[in-house]
């Protein structure tokens, strides 16, 4: 198994991680963001002036893809592409796949916390249409799900932090 590793190098296996990092929150957020919007847009054409709150609501899922944007950036800092001294020959192959393993929790908690919290903004987008008043709460419901994106985004980047690379 290891020379299956080996053969990859340890720069393209964290290569795969960073991508998948950034790639994976992204969709999750795509699919959040869309959900959301759809919901808006049947608002909106009954209510064009709720635009500003409908937006906020469809944004929101969005956040979940620039955790997965941060947590690429550092993993791309961890790798040296960044600075002056860049060798690709540098990172072992069990270096790339703990920078990998590090942008799992961020990658995979994410894509899966991104449809849902357009779930909930599409719901909270329904609630508003019945209730205009009630937008403060549904913002509410959305912040309980972007906590836990937030923890995804945490776990990622203590252990991109402390992986002492080269030690």
């Amino acid at each position: 198994m290891g020379a299956l590793f080996d053969s990859f190098g340890g720069l393209a296996i964290a290569f795969m991680g960073a991508s998948l990092a950034v790639g994976l929150s992204c969709a999750g957020s795509a699919r959040g963001c869309g959900t959301a919007g759809e919901a808006g847009a049947g608002l909106l054409a009954e209510k064009p002036g709720a635009f500003g709150k409908v937006l906020i609501l469809q944004i929101l899922p969005g956040t979940l893809g620039l955790f997965g944007l941060v947590v690429w950036f550092f993993a791309l800092l961890q790798m040296g592409v960044f600075g002056n001294a860049y060798d690709p020959l540098l990172l072992t192959a069990s270096e790339g796949l703990r920078i990998a393993c590090a942008c799992l929790p961020v990658a995979i908690g994410c894509l899966s916390a991104g449809p849902a919290m357009g779930r909930v903004a599409a719901n909270a987008i329904s609630l508003m249409a019945s209730n205009p008043k009630e937008w403060g709460k549904g913002i509410l419901l959305c912040v309980t799900v972007e906590f836990y994106a937030i923890l995804f985004l945490l776990a990622s980047f203590l252990m991109l932090l402390n992986l002492n690379l080269g030690a």
